[in-house]
């Protein structure tokens, strides 16, 4: 079972360079993800979601191979590409995978103008290598499926060792 973790950054690009370090880190089998996205509330206060994998071009992808094989056995491989790239795109879209987009536009809906929030959900970790990485980018904890010792070490990490170098620390 995974465990949903949403932490929020004072800027609107912070969520996503952890989410870079997020996928290093999976890369080198530190950490595996069920999924990870972002939210962004802009300047203006509108809310953008940003997903680790957009779905609906997978599926038009996808849709467009199928549907091409399958207008190549019926002699109309242009109408199978269609077809299958409309019809793999609104499957695509329709799928919803990972943390759910309402829960996601929700909680961005609290964020202040110009700041964003990572949400991950997290099969397998080895914590202290993990957030050695992600401390440095500070942020507080939104919401969790952790413990409450678990999500209070959480903070507690990123508190302390996401303070920049020119302020002491309180």
């Amino acid at each position: 079972m995974s465990d949903l973790i949403a932490i929020a950054y004072d800027d609107e690009f912070k969520a996503e360079e952890v989410r870079l370090t997020l996928a290093k880190l999976q890369v080198e089998h530190l950490i595996e993800l069920d999924d990870a996205a972002v939210v962004v509330k802009d300047k203006n206060g509108k809310i953008k979601l940003k997903q680790a994998v957009d779905l609906t071009t997978a599926g038009a992808v996808s849709g467009s191979f199928w549907g091409l094989l399958v207008g190549v056995l019926f002699f109309n491989p242009l109408l199978g590409v269609a077809v299958g790239a409309a019809s793999g795109a609104l499957s695509g879209a329709l799928t919803d995978i990972g943390v759910d987009d309402n829960f996601m536009r929700e909680l961005g809906e609290t964020l202040k103008n110009g700041t964003s929030a990572l949400f991950v959900l997290v099969r397998k970790a080895t914590p202290d290598k993990v957030l050695a990485e992600i401390a440095p980018y500070g942020g507080k904890v939104l919401r969790t499926s952790l413990s409450k010792d678990d999500e209070a070490k959480l903070q507690e990490v990123l508190t302390l060792h996401g303070i920049p170098n020119d302020k002491p620390a309180v």
